[in-house]
């Protein structure tokens, strides 16, 4: 699959959320620490997009830049053992996503994924997401993330990033 980039993503904003613009950066947005700076917002107002391969089925995790996913609670929540619960490499994210670690964004994905949403996401007004590349980002709602994605919303982080 050829690599996705921001332009993919606002493609799909331009459909789904008009108005919306990716923002590219002159500096690098890859880790929450990073993109929080960049934007000055609170590294919790941050979105994590972590594919985890379940079972080897591959899931988004939405995540807050402040939280962590918890595996334990991921399997419960998915039914199955933690064991068959592993954090994607790169060459599978890029496969699966079409976007490279650092860049994934939420939407735009280059085949559907079954997405789940951090709740404690919902503290913030203005979320930021990464748009598709290591230095562009994107502002959204949490309303509108739940709605643009279709993904689950559920308690499944812990404390620390």
């Amino acid at each position: 699959m050829p690599v996705r980039g921001p332009q993919d993503v606002q493609t799909f904003l331009d459909q789904h959320l008009p108005g919306t613009s990716v923002r590219i950066l002159n500096q690098s947005t890859a880790t929450a620490v990073e993109a929080a700076a960049a934007v000055g917002c609170p590294l919790g107002a941050i979105v994590k997009s972590l594919l985890f391969m379940a079972d080897e089925h591959p899931r988004l995790v939405l995540v807050a830049g402040d939280r962590k996913a918890d595996q334990r609670l991921l399997a419960a929540l998915w039914g199955i053992s933690r064991k068959r619960i592993r954090i994607a490499d790169p060459e599978t994210v890029l496969r699966v996503t079409g976007y490279e670690v650092g860049g994934v964004p939420p939407v735009a994905h280059g085949t559907p994924l079954e997405i789940w949403i951090d709740a404690s996401l919902a503290r913030y007004e203005i979320l930021w997401a990464a748009a598709g590349a290591r230095n562009a980002l994107f502002p959204i709602s949490f309303t509108d993330l739940v709605r643009i994605t279709g993904g689950q919303v559920a308690e499944f982080t812990v404390e620390g990033s």
